[in-house]
């Protein structure tokens, strides 16, 4: 359980739940040095930048995220002021005018509408909310929640008797052929065959008899596997 555990707490980091204090520092900094929300994307962009909290690979303004607006409505409703969430969104206005998905996701959410909760809740000085930002209490939650996952997942996999995880083959798309390489040619300039391309060729097919050999397996309830 440890080792389950412990393993997928250091796939933690900047791009995977560490976007939380990145996009709090972000957006908190840049509502408070009162740029606008055009300048301050433009001034990312110059600075070659991501925006952390902003985009999802799926979910769009016409598909948004639940969470999100779970959380932008009790932020709306139960905290006494939201400048940090507002300057946000104002910044998704205008990056969905490029790409739909480019959505203030929940890391994002999470972030600015805990700035705006720590900020106007009055137990705290505006220095004491810094540090809280500063010393990553805001990964320190997402690790929390994260953690009752992994190990919700290795005990429901040792309940259903399952084997360590492996992604379905045939969900996994394989690279048959390099880039610039003519379908069917995967010869190298040497004259050899690429290495690359070869073993991308094989292992794809080789898959179904691996997937055969594999069998059918119970799915979990709690979804799919720890990848």
């Amino acid at each position: 359980l440890i080792s389950a555990l412990t393993s997928g707490l250091l796939t933690v980091g900047p791009r995977f739940g560490g976007a939380l204090d990145d996009a709090a520092k972000m957006f908190a900094g840049a509502h408070d040095s009162g740029i606008s929300p055009k300048d301050f994307i433009e001034k990312m962009k110059k600075t070659n930048q991501l925006i952390m909290g902003i985009g999802h690979r799926i979910k769009s303004l016409a598909n948004p995220d639940q969470r999100v607006v779970i959380i932008k409505e009790y932020a709306k409703k139960h905290f006494k002021s939201t400048p940090t969430l507002d300057f946000a969104l104002e910044v998704e206005q205008l990056t969905t005018r490029k790409r739909a998905n480019l959505i203030l996701n929940v890391d994002g959410c999470i972030a600015v509408a805990f700035v705006d909760m720590i900020r106007s809740c009055g137990a705290f000085s505006r220095e004491e909310c810094d540090d809280l930002m500063s010393f990553g209490c805001l990964n320190g939650l997402f690790v929390l929640g994260r953690s009752i996952g992994f190990i919700g997942h290795y005990l429901d996999q040792l309940r259903l008797k399952q084997p360590l995880y492996r992604h379905p083959w045939d969900d996994i798309t394989y690279i048959q052929e390099l880039a610039g390489e003519c379908q069917g040619d995967l010869a190298s300039p040497k004259g050899g065959a690429s290495g690359a391309a070869a073993a991308a060729v094989a292992v794809a097919a080789a898959a179904p008899e691996v997937a055969a050999a594999q069998g059918d397996r119970p799915e979990s309830p709690c979804g799919e596997g720890v990848r």
